[in-house]
């Protein structure tokens, strides 16, 4: 009787821990996850962002892109750095770009800013920590989502994601947008935000806000799974970076240097 009820223990115990285990196993896993993302991939898009800093740099003051993205999004401002919400934002060459080691790029370069979004990762980390689907990519297009009536302001997404895209409403922002535009919808204290590459836009047609303001046509979109669209063809001709690409989440921003 002892030995059948060690092994029925025994066999529940390795159950548990196999399910345990699966389900750890999904989260983690990126072969699993980059299997799922590459799915019928002939038939799909994939959007991506090509930032041409050569371009970018011209005027190197101008914050066309990130006045048309927040106006259109109704991105508050604060007033100060400790509750910044941002979508798009301008850092140091050398801050956004630490893991690169190319002596040959332009010294001024690194003295730079260079706009910066989020990367809407074909592997993101933050899409395996929502515990409540408020954030996730889609299928169609790759492009990562935010649902702000499902967040609950728990700031998974905030710490999983390697590239600080994410901002969260410490306040109310409502009171801080100047004009509300009223074909995009407000958000509320306790939720977080991000660039959604436009997907309002694209569903209209419309290239991103961003790149449609851009004078000196330094941001270029398009579909990577078409191989004559622009993009592809500047990423075949040109030498691009990506952030932090050893963290194999996959951005898909690409810098042309």
């Amino acid at each position: 009787m002892d030995i059948t009820r060690r092994k029925l223990l025994k066999l529940a115990g390795l159950g548990a821990l196999g399910l345990t285990a699966g389900k750890y196993a999904k989260i983690f896993a990126k072969e699993s996850f980059n299997k799922i993302s590459s799915m019928n991939i002939g038939s799909t898009k994939r959007w991506a962002m090509v930032v041409d800093v050569r371009k970018c740099l011209v005027k190197e003051d101008c914050r066309d892109c990130i006045n048309a993205c927040h106006t259109t999004h109704n991105v508050p401002d604060l007033g100060n750095l400790k509750d910044e919400v941002k979508w798009i934002w301008k850092e140091d060459f050398e801050n956004v770009f630490i893991e690169q080691e190319n002596h040959y790029l332009e010294e001024n370069l690194k003295e730079k800013r260079v706009p910066i979004f989020c990367n809407h990762c074909d592997n993101p980390p933050c899409v395996r920590v929502c515990p409540t689907q408020a954030t996730w990519k889609r299928e169609e297009d790759g492009i990562v989502m935010m649902d702000w009536h499902r967040c609950i302001g728990c700031r998974y997404c905030v710490v999983a994601c390697p590239y600080g895209s994410r901002s969260f409403n410490w306040r109310d922002p409502r009171p801080f947008v100047k004009e509300t535009n009223s074909d995009f919808p407000t958000r509320s204290k306790g939720v977080v935000e991000k660039c959604t590459f436009c997907e309002k836009r694209l569903a209209e047609g419309l290239a991103p806000a961003c790149v449609e303001a851009c004078k000196e046509k330094a941001l270029i979109f398009g579909n990577l799974n078409d191989p004559k669209s622009e993009v592809r063809e500047l990423l075949k001709e040109n030498f691009s970076i990506r952030r932090k690409p050893g963290l194999g989440t996959e951005p898909e921003i690409y810098y042309l240097v």
